[in-house]
């Protein structure tokens, strides 16, 4: 196996998790003071990229910072021949099995790429920002709400580019919309309706996950054990979550993502992308209240079907608004009605003098009766070629990306919170800076995880709850 011997230390190997993340955060204190090391200088210099999780999704980011003028030099994946295939795409990147041993070779790389599964994402992550390389995570940013501030925190520290990867931030209809909203287009904005039909996780039955198009069919927790893929390293697949048997409805993705322990379902996936929508337009950060309606939660699944009302306080001269986002089964009762043309995803912002409905590449005003008259306001946000090219010139440049972790962290933080109030079962009374749901004390395990042994992150890491406070 053409593999970089020392990639080959796992577990037993090395120093373990604890020592590791301690150590590179007193690595990183003596390079606080100083500004982002960058070796490109300008656009007609490459950037040194390391791959994290460079399989599956991170063959594609791979490919599309190759592109943007980034130059691969080191590659890591848990699986022996996921890393072969992409060896041979990028013959002069080192390649390792570990992540921890990527970042002993950090004097070879600017910026790093993660693009592991959620559950793993803070721990890929947070030695990139404390060595101050520049960094683009793939979305969700992080598992829970607790790991989103401890991100979004080190990223502010390191002053590095950072970028979640929500590549529709950089589409041409996303940043219309936003122009539009921005500019009282529908008016003051109190309500806003986010939905998609994706109906991945737990249903009551096989028949139930094929009227739902769940490609796959998963109705409980697998039990018993299976062979695992040749060269796939398992214990570092699960990392920091509890350690359970090789099954094939966890790997390879997206199975995963279907389970609490390394994923939350399409809540935080999908609402990654759709929600960054309102997000952005209606600059919002932390909401006031949280509320989930669906079945009763599954132990170890993520449902199918369900949604979520949000309470944001006012922002400025923008009115307080309600944002409810559907999934499966869900819809709002507008579209049900047939009020507004029944998309089977979108986004629709219901303002004082009129409505905006959009989905990913298109977006209409409504009534249209009401606005054949409407003079659109000039293009003004800037229309990057692609969202990992705006990170890569961003990165050169010493400039900033659009979706940084400043802001995905604080839609990371909502969007796990509505899978807090699902699995609470309660309206949740939220107070950012604290991290806490005042009415229900209970949800904080589902805001904070516990570690498997080993990965805990050490005290010189995990900050104190009472320093973590810092409303968005």
């Amino acid at each position: 196996m053409p593999t970089n011997n020392d990639s080959l230390n796992q577990s037993g190997g090395g120093m373990n998790r604890r020592e590791f993340l301690g150590k590179s955060v007193t690595g990183a204190a003596a390079m606080m003071a100083g500004p982002a090391i960058l070796r490109g200088q300008n656009l007609n210099e490459k950037l040194d990229v390391a791959v994290i999780g460079a399989g599956g999704r991170g063959a594609h980011d791979t490919a599309k910072v190759a592109n943007a003028g980034a130059n691969i030099v080191a590659l890591c994946d848990v699986s022996e021949k996921r890393l072969d295939v992409q060896g041979k795409q990028y013959p002069k990147a080192k390649k390792f099995i570990d992540f921890r041993k990527v970042y002993e070779h950090e004097k070879d790389f600017d910026a790093v790429i993660v693009a592991t599964p959620e559950h793993t994402h803070a721990f890929a992550t947070l030695p990139a920002l404390q060595l101050k390389k520049h960094v683009y995570c793939e979305k969700p940013l992080t598992h829970n709400v607790w790991e989103a501030r401890l991100i979004r925190k080190a990223a502010r520290e390191a002053n590095v580019v950072t970028q979640q990867g929500t590549q529709l931030h950089a589409s041409d209809n996303y940043r219309r919309v936003v122009e539009l909203i921005a500019n009282n287009a529908v008016g003051p904005v109190r309500e806003v309706h986010v939905w998609v039909s994706r109906a991945w996780g737990w249903h009551s039955s096989k028949e139930a996950a094929e009227e739902a198009d769940d490609r796959f069919i998963i109705i409980d927790s697998p039990t018993g054990s299976m062979p695992k893929p040749d060269g796939l390293h398992w214990d570092l697949w699960i990392g920091p979550a509890q350690m359970r048997p090789f099954h094939k409805d966890y790997y390879p993705g997206p199975k995963w993502y279907r389970f609490w322990d390394f994923g939350n379902g399409t809540m935080s996936d999908l609402g990654s992308h759709r929600n960054d929508l309102p997000f952005w337009a209606l600059k919002l950060t932390a909401p006031r209240t949280v509320e989930a309606f669906g079945p009763p939660p599954h132990p170890d699944l993520a449902p199918a079907s369900m949604h979520v009302m949000y309470e944001f306080p006012q922002r400025g001269d923008m009115p307080p608004v309600t944002m409810t986002w559907y999934q499966g089964e869900h819809k709002p009762e507008i579209w049900k009605r047939g009020d507004i043309p029944q998309w089977g995803n979108g986004c629709l912002f219901i303002g004082d003098k009129g409505m905006l409905l959009a989905d990913y590449r298109k977006h209409v005003l409504l009534p249209e009766k009401d606005f054949k008259d409407f003079e659109a306001p000039a293009p003004y946000l800037p229309r990057p070629e692609g969202h990992h090219a705006e990170w890569v010139k961003a990165c050169k440049t010493e400039g900033r990306a659009s979706a940084d972790f400043e802001y995905a962290g604080l839609l990371t933080e909502a969007n796990h919170l509505g899978n807090v109030a699902f699995r609470t079962g309660k309206k949740l009374q939220w107070d950012p800076v604290n991290l806490r749901a005042v009415n229900a004390p209970e949800a904080y395990r589902y805001i904070r995880r516990a570690y498997r042994k080993g990965w805990e992150f050490p005290s010189s890491v995990a900050i104190a709850d009472e320093a973590m406070g810092e409303e968005g």
